[in-house]
This record gives structure tokens, C-alpha cells and sequence, in this order.
């Protein structure tokens, strides 16, 4: 009976152990191996064009983040006689710069520069937490700051999907100089999302429990975590913008999309909703009709 209560005890310590000290990294750490094998991304390839022989004016370059990290970005300039705009284009977590190789054949296409950023600690950047927007938000401002610098660029829009979504309407209400937003898939909060992770995938949730997490997260990765909330951020937009949600996301679900619509004031604003659409497919269910809407939108700004 001793034995028992002693491996008991063992068992319970090394639990909090790892709670305390692992679980956090699963979150926020993108670079551990260990953490790599657990949550290894199933949604590299969504949406991913085959692309590799691309013939656009494209080069790509570092620039350092307000913090001193290398960060990588691939710009692709217009290929019409006249440029429209230069987008920002921002990647899910655990994606990379890749993601968007249809998406820069259209924008080339039709008139705009885009700029697709590896976020910190992804792709070729440097770095090993991700900060669900409190840092990647000045990141995009430095990168504009490079770009208005070094490539005398101009009106600047931002396209983010899930985490590149949420950093996109952070940066939105962080950096007046963006003048327009295309935020596919972004989750409201970050401590709201993580409690419904754990929901999803342990089929639980305890929001005190979640928290700590999300506390600890911030702890080990040297971020604010409650600074991590679009919605926040969604309250200084005043720029014209279009949130976009999947009806059948069960990842991040389309109320929170609601949500931060609802609290933007810009006058220009628009919620589409993409029916039969999950987290990973809005590019392909919502189709070429889709893109229309998109573009319609870009050209007024």
C-alpha cells in the first residue's frame, strides 16, 4: 500500500512537472522538436498552389524585427504597368510564406505588389515562440517601415488567415498606415481560443486551467498575454476591411469572427461568410466568386 501511495505521489509530481513546464511549449513554442512531432501541422498544404516555376518579378529578403530577429519575406512586385497597392500577406501558425503562392500569382495579376512574410520562429525567420500578435504586430510595422525605406512602396493592405488573420487586425489597429484588410479565420482572444482547444481536442475545458496555461505561455515566450486580443485591436479600425469565416470552422468558430466585426467602427466594413466552408478550405469552397469579391474590394481602396 505504501508502494502504491509513493508511485502515486511520483506519478502526481512528474504531472505537474510537465504541466508547468511542457504544456505551456506546446502552445507558444515553434522550434522544439519535441513540440514539432506533437503538433505537427495538418494544414501546410491547404490552399497551397504548385507554383514553383512562377515567372513574377519576385526577391526575397531579411530585415531585422524591432527586437533584433532575421526575418524573412518574399516581395513580388505587379506585373500591369501600374500598381494598385503592395498587400502583406500573413500565414497561419505553424505555415509559412509558401501558403500564399496562389494567392501572389492573383495579386500580381491584378495590379498589386505583395509582401509574404515568414512570421518569428517560421519558415526561413528567425526565432522560436510565436506571440499570437502581440510581437508579430510590430513586426509588420517594422516591415513597413523597411519597405517604405528601401523599396519607396506605398499604400499598404494586409491578407492574414487563422493567427495570420488575428495578427493582421492587430496590426490594423496598431499602424494607421495600413489602408485595408482582407482577415480570414482569426480567433478573438487568445486565452477565449486556447480554452477551446482543449475543448476540441481533449473533449474538455476548464477555463481557470487554460488560463494558467496561457499565463505560463506568456512566462516562457516573454509576452504579454493578455495583450493577445484582435479584438481589442478591431475597436481603433477605421480602415476598410473584410472579415471572412468559414460556416462549418469548428476550429476557430464563426462567432468570434461576428465578434470582432461588431466592434470595428470603420465605416467600410464587411462580414462574408462562406457557406459549408471549415477553417482550412475558405480559398476552395468560396471559388473563384470569391476571389471577385476580394478583388472588387481591393480596387476601391
Amino acid at each position: 500500500m505504501k508502494l502504491l501511495k509513493r508511485i502515486l505521489l511520483v506519478v502526481l509530481i512528474l504531472g505537474l512537472l510537465v504541466i508547468h513546464f511542457f504544456v505551456p511549449r506546446l502552445i507558444s513554442e515553434i522550434r522544439n522538436p519535441v513540440v514539432s512531432l506533437i503538433k505537427r501541422n495538418k494544414n501546410v498544404n491547404v490552399d497551397v498552389a504548385s507554383n514553383s516555376d512562377s515567372k513574377l518579378n519576385q526577391k526575397e529578403f531579411l530585415f531585422s524585427s524591432f527586437d533584433g530577429l532575421k526575418l524573412s519575406a518574399r516581395l513580388t512586385y505587379s506585373s500591369s504597368n501600374t500598381t494598385k497597392g503592395t498587400v502583406i500577406l500573413l500565414h497561419g501558425i505553424r505555415a509559412n510564406k509558401e501558403q500564399f503562392k496562389n494567392v501572389i500569382d492573383f495579386l500580381s495579376e491584378n495590379g498589386f505588389n505583395s509582401v509574404a512574410l515568414d512570421s518569428r520562429a517560421h519558415g526561413k525567420s528567425e526565432g522560436n515562440f510565436c506571440s499570437f500578435g502581440v510581437n508579430e504586430k510590430k513586426d509588420v510595422k517594422t516591415l513597413i517601415d523597411y519597405l517604405s525605406q528601401h523599396e519607396n512602396l506605398n499604400h499598404f493592405g494586409v491578407w492574414g488567415q487563422s493567427l495570420g488573420g488575428a495578427i493582421g487586425l492587430q496590426a490594423m489597429g496598431y499602424d494607421q498606415r495600413i489602408k485595408f484588410g482582407i482577415i480570414e479565420s482569426a480567433f478573438s482572444d487568445f486565452r477565449t481560443i486556447v480554452n477551446d482547444y482543449f475543448d476540441l481536442h481533449a473533449g474538455f475545458s476548464y477555463t481557470p486551467f487554460s488560463n494558467y496555461l496561457v499565463n505560463r505561455a506568456g512566462t516562457i515566450a516573454e509576452f504579454d498575454s493578455n495583450d493577445a486580443k484582435p479584438i481589442a485591436y478591431c475597436e481603433h479600425i477605421n480602415q476598410p476591411i473584410l472579415i471572412v469565416h468559414g460556416n462549418k470552422d469548428e476550429r476557430i468558430n464563426i462567432k468570434y469572427a461576428r465578434a470582432n466585426f461588431s466592434k470595428i467602427p470603420s465605416a467600410k466594413k464587411e462580414l462574408i461568410e462562406i457557406d459549408n466552408a471549415n477553417h482550412s478550405n475558405v480559398w476552395k469552397v468560396g471559388g473563384g466568386a470569391y476571389f471577385k469579391r476580394v478583388l472588387k474590394f481591393m480596387n476601391a481602396q
